[in-house]
């Protein structure tokens, strides 16, 4: 504690990469690659590092806290509470400031962030400059701020916190702090009210709401377990104080208004107020500023209380009311909890032209809500690429194929333009050239051809697979028979068998009929290549590939009939550009048909109203679907209808006035341009032909990057099963190889020589020569061939008996041990580095030992129990 007023201290954040926890959670949770927000994931980790390093009292630290609380609230939307990341923060009061406090919790770490962002309003009002009036409104504005934040804080984030909140952030910590902020603010205003010479009546009003805000602040400490003893002493004093100031400030307005024996009371209580308040710095509690601010007041009050007493009891002879006489002063509360909205509502400052930027990870979608999406983008793009589209470029093909029928627009620009070139057709020529059409349709072809080797490798990767575990499947069978390997083929596996092999059959589908679609159109480019080839080169070579006409001018009466069909031409053709126009305009909005918010507002609805009782799936959004689709593209489905209706009139009077403008050409006679009529109809036929090549090129460039997409999930998927597939067959083998039950035994198990588990006979070593221990110093003699004894109808197990009644235990088959021999129990047991026992007088040697022994081939085994003073002896 360094001054009179008091600051909330920072709680210390580790630093962690949240960045990664946020990756790992979208590449497990999600259907989207993490690297698809790189950049927002670059931008959370400066944010958080930007605001747990605000930890001096500076304004540029507001604005870095509330950007990253903001975000936080934001993905609050996007992720679970428990995202993986551990927020690990240490408390700022209590007894245990060094012990970190760590959560899976994002909540918690807002809570952390808006606690500090609180601190640091405390702070910043603590170093302000409070000598002024203006430095003491500013004052007053951040402390009512730090108390609006922990007001949020405790209202909002801690119920949501679904966990023990720490100590320092607990109900009565919060109410505390909550206070103490109010209070300081409150005493900035009134110090603010004695700079400015308010009257004594005003500045005891306020001094009082000072004196209840210290008072409501240092009870909610005491219920507290993080409120520290000096800071209860601390909020007690200034309670004191601030009550003594009230009724002085009182006394001197009485003083005014002549009344001189409130005055005196309320002096009286003054001095009782300011020593109750001076009892506080007992034990070395208080800052020496407070406690000079209370001896400094103590002193002003004694003075007064006994002029006032000495002029009340020699002149003005008043009665001198008791305290619980005197009228409860009025309060007059300046300071109030004022959240900031940047942290009331924070989402409203994030945006694109947003006080905190871009809100990040917006184009991140839930798993479900994503499928969703795919399936309305999917059922969109068909509706207007087939349906609407589709259609239109259908009825546009109808019309090319009746104006090539009809030789237009060839026998017209034949008679309207007998020399050089049309325009038209020089325009036609201008655009293949930019666009340098037989090279770009090669290169398209050339892609579609790499991306179907591609496809293609995949495909057949994902094939080999299947067909090489198909192989390893049916070795195994055969080995174990069909009797012992019972699970069944790949092919009938119902978990992913069936469908990655129903897979393989469409895959190869639609291989098969692309690489048909592909031939047809490289036939039609092939078809066109020389005429192309004239329209891409010189305009010499066009000029000779289009013969002239020997007629000049149009006969007069022909040019009747060529008007009336050239109105007929144009209107077609005019019909033909709307529709290209529309097509563009239909493709841009599918292209903008954004359904991500929609579909979210959509999925926070179903689940506000409870419309599903399990987790939201796709299935849910059918309505919306449809509802959307309607209202979107209705009208121009039928918009389809009145073009269809519409271009049948056109084409039927197209028809009937070529008809007329045949039998003219007839009576006029056309043989001087038949030759012009179909170059020109040929240099037409090849531009529209050219622009469907180009269409069906960037068709099978999508389709192919589509299949793609397809093609690597069935490879991931057989790569998993084939996988699987093999450890259940290693599983199922291990199975199979293991011995039957009749082939084990529990009296001697040992490696039999096809690896199975068989029983060993039962062999006890020959009197005088079974090796044993006597002894750290004793030699060890090598085993003798055993006397084989059969084998116990069944195990019994055998207990220790005394050393007369001895029984050899049943000696396991030999195994591979440095040191072979079989243990006597009439030996006991020696440890190493132990000195050997006393020795006998017959002498204590190993082979007199073994020589003393009983047989154990010449008796009976027999059940007895352990006596512990016998047979086993240590050291």
């Amino acid at each position: 504690m360094q001054s009179n007023i008091l600051a909330v201290p920072f709680r210390k954040g580790a630093h962690l990469s949240l960045s990664s926890a946020v990756r790992q959670y979208i590449s497990t949770k999600y259907d989207q690659h993490p690297d698809m927000f790189r950049q927002d994931l670059d931008v959370i980790d400066v944010l958080r590092r930007d605001a747990v390093n605000v930890r001096e009292p500076h304004p540029t630290g507001v604005p870095r806290l509330q950007a990253y609380a903001a975000q936080l609230v934001w993905i609050g939307g996007k992720f679970p509470i428990d995202i993986g990341a551990d927020f690990t923060w240490y408390p700022a009061l209590g007894y245990n400031i060094e012990r970190p406090i760590i959560h899976n919790n994002l909540k918690y770490e807002l809570a952390n962030i808006l606690y500090n962002l609180a601190a640091l309003y405390s702070q910043l009002a603590i170093a302000g400059n409070r000598s002024s009036t203006d430095g003491l409104k500013t004052a007053a504005s951040y402390f009512s701020h730090s108390a609006g934040v922990l007001t949020h804080l405790k209202n909002e984030v801690i119920p949501e916190l679904r966990t023990t909140p720490p100590e320092d952030m607990d109900e009565h910590t919060l109410d505390s702090l909550i206070q103490l902020q109010l209070a300081q603010a409150q005493e900035c205003y009134w110090q603010k009210a004695v700079m400015d010479g308010y009257k004594d009546a005003s500045i005891a009003k306020l001094a009082a709401k000072v004196s209840d805000f210290y008072n409501e602040a240092s009870e909610a400490a005491m219920r507290s377990e993080a409120i520290s003893s000096s800071w209860i002493h601390h909020m007690s004093a200034k309670h004191h104080h601030f009550a003594a100031a009230a009724q002085y400030r009182a006394a001197c307005d009485c003083l005014e208004k002549r009344k001189y024996g409130e005055e005196v009371a309320r002096l009286r209580d003054a001095v009782a107020c300011v020593t109750e308040g001076l009892k506080e710095g007992r034990g070395g509690y208080l800052h020496k500023s407070v406690l000079e601010d209370l001896n400094g007041l103590k002193r002003r009050v004694e003075e007064d209380v006994k002029r006032a007493e000495r002029d009340n009891d020699v002149i003005y002879l008043n009665a001198v009311p008791p305290k619980f006489e005197l009228k409860i002063l009025d309060r007059a509360t300046m300071a109030a909890a004022r959240v900031p909205p940047q942290v009331s509502a924070p989402l409203d400052y994030l945006g694109e032209k947003g006080e905190f930027g871009p809100p990040l990870f917006t184009k991140l979608v839930p798993y479900s809500v994503h499928i969703a999406v795919s399936i309305y983008e999917e059922r969109r793009d068909r509706l207007v690429n087939q349906n609407i589209i589709g259609e239109l470029e259908t009825l546009n093909e109808r019309i090319h194929e009746i104006l090539s029928s009809l030789s237009l627009p060839g026998s017209l620009q034949a008679f309207e333009k007998p020399l050089g070139l049309p325009n038209t057709l020089v325009q036609h020529t201008e655009e293949i050239r930019q666009a340098d059409a037989i090279h770009r349709l090669q290169r398209s072809f050339a892609d579609i051809d790499k991306l179907r080797a591609a496809d293609l490798a995949v495909f057949e990767e994902g094939r080999g697979l299947l067909q090489t575990e198909e192989e390893e499947d049916l070795q195994l069978r055969r080995k174990y028979g069909t009797d012992r390997w019972s699970r069944p083929e790949s092919h009938s596996e119902p978990s992913q068998g069936a469908q990655l092999w129903k897979q393989v059959t469409d895959a190869e589908g639609w291989f098969k009929n692309s690489e048909s679609s592909d031939g047809v159109v490289r036939n039609k480019f092939h078809s066109i290549e020389p005429t192309l080839a004239v329209l891409t080169g010189p305009d010499r070579g066009l000029l000779d590939f289009v013969p002239s006409s020997r007629r000049i001018g149009i006969p007069e009466t022909l040019k009747p009939a060529i008007g009336r069909l050239r109105t007929a031409y144009n209107d077609i053709t005019r019909l033909e550009g709307r529709r290209r126009r529309k097509a563009e305009a239909l493709r841009e909005k599918a292209r903008s048909d954004d359904i991500k918010s929609d579909i979210l507002t959509e999925a926070a609805r179903l689940e506000r109203s409870h419309a599903v009782a399990t987790a939201i799936v796709p299935a849910h959004f059918e309505e919306f679907f449809e509802k959307r689709l309607d209202s979107l593209y209705e009208p121009d489905l039928e918009l389809v209808k009145s073009e269809g209706t519409e271009q049948e009139k056109l084409i039927s009077e197209l028809v009937r006035v070529h008809r007329e403008f045949e039998s003219q050409k007839k009576v006029v006679g056309d043989k001087d341009n038949k030759e012009r009529e179909q170059a020109l109809q040929k240099l037409e036929d090849a531009y529209f032909k050219y622009k469907e090549l180009v269409s069906n090129a960037d068709a099978g460039r999508k389709f192919y990057n589509d299949l793609s997409r397809i093609i690597g999930g069935f490879r991931d998927g057989a790569r998993g099963f084939v996988v699987e597939r093999r450890r259940e067959a290693r599983m199922l083998e291990d199975d199979l190889n293991m011995p039957p039950l009749n082939n084990l035994s529990l009296g001697g198990p040992g490696p039999g020589p096809q690896g199975h588990l068989q029983q060993q006979p039962v062999q006890s070593p020959p009197p005088q020569q079974a090796g044993s221990w006597n002894g750290p110093t004793a030699g060890y003699q090598g085993q003798q061939p055993r006397q084989q004894v059969p084998a116990p109808v069944e195990a019994q197990v055998q207990s220790w008996a005394p050393a007369a009644e001895t029984v050899a235990p049943q000696p396991q088959a030999p195994r591979a041990n440095p040191m072979q021999g079989i243990w006597n129990p009439g030996a006991g047991i020696k440890f190493a580095n132990t000195p050997p026992p006393a020795a006998s007088p017959a002498g204590s040697s190993g082979q007199q030992q073994q020589q003393q022994q009983p047989q154990p081939q010449e008796r009976i085994p027999v059940s007895g129990t352990w006596d512990r003073n016998s047979a086993i002896r240590f050291g």
